[in-house]
């Protein structure tokens, strides 16, 4: 049975349709990476799974309870991008204020070990770094002791050290048997930490599957190289769906990249710094959300 789940839901307001007839769930032990472009609805998902808002038609369930029913909300924890605290408290005052709202709250000692805040429990806030204080906040969504939580842009503005530092404890919570919703604009994070991905445009899930299976969903591979033939000769070749330039040369979208590689050498026996790879999760994100405005 999924721990968290969208049946049919249909989320309108006023002319605008947020979410168009959505079926999507959670499964116990599952981080679940939930993409589109802005406006595709993802942050009205959030708000109906947590229950911020209602579906207009349809249903949401957390645990098999409403949303907004306590037996629901005591069991999962949530990091928004709108997340503030008052920065005249230190870290352990904000834990142990967020813990005492639970019945069952992790140790001060666990929360800490697992946002990796140790040496920082007597810092105020306010005079945190900003991945700091993003740690802290992942730790007030820690600290209750959840089943399932809600990462809404976890690592937004975050260096890279502290980006991987933060992926590997959300991968722990997985790894222990928790679930996570997991919104972002860095493919690379959901190519990295999600079991499953969805894929939101225009208020419906266009492609649902791995990893692996949505990259899957475009054939194509990119060339790069430096040539001596123009951006118009190129697109004249069979078999290229797509032309960029970049700092080097160009890149060069194809769904048969051996036969065009072949054509390309023919065409320029100078043909240089040649790279052939796979389509990324980028490519096919965005080959998914063009096909759907287009439609």
């Amino acid at each position: 049975m999924p721990i968290a789940e969208l049946q049919t839901v249909t989320k309108r307001y006023g002319a605008v349709t947020a979410l168009d007839q959505v079926d999507f769930s959670i499964a116990r032990g599952e981080l679940v990476a939930l993409l589109g472009p802005n406006g595709a609805g993802k942050t009205t998902a959030v708000r109906l799974l947590l229950g911020l808002a209602s579906p207009t038609v349809g249903r949401a369930s957390i645990f098999g309870w409403p949303p907004s029913d306590p037996a629901a909300r005591v069991q999962t924890g949530a990091l928004l991008q709108v997340s503030k605290v008052p920065e005249t408290l230190r870290v352990r005052e904000h834990i142990e204020l967020f813990s005492s709202y639970y019945p069952r709250p992790l140790a001060f000692a666990e929360t800490v070990e697992s946002a990796g805040l140790q040496g920082l429990e007597n810092r105020f806030f306010g005079d945190l770094s900003g991945g700091q204080k993003q740690r802290v906040l992942f730790a007030l969504a820690l600290c209750g002791n959840p089943r399932l939580l809600f990462l809404d842009e976890p690592t937004v503005g975050l260096d890279v050290e502290t980006r991987r530092m933060l992926w590997s404890r959300i991968r722990a919570f997985v790894d222990g048997g928790g679930s996570v919703l997991l919104t972002t604009h860095y493919l690379d994070e959901a190519d990295q930490l999600a079991d499953r991905i969805a894929v939101l445009s225009a208020g419906r899930i266009v492609a649902e599957g791995t990893p692996s299976e949505i990259k899957s969903r475009t054939a194509a591979k990119t060339i790069r190289c430096t040539t001596r033939l123009d951006e118009d000769m190129l697109r004249t070749i069979p078999g290229i769906a797509e032309v960029r330039r970049n700092r080097r040369g160009f890149e060069i979208l194809t769904g048969d990249a051996e036969r065009v590689t072949r054509e390309l050498l023919a065409r320029d026996s100078s043909l240089a710094q040649l790279e052939i790879v796979s389509a990324g999760l980028e490519e096919a994100f965005l080959r998914l959300t063009e096909q759907e405005v287009a439609q």
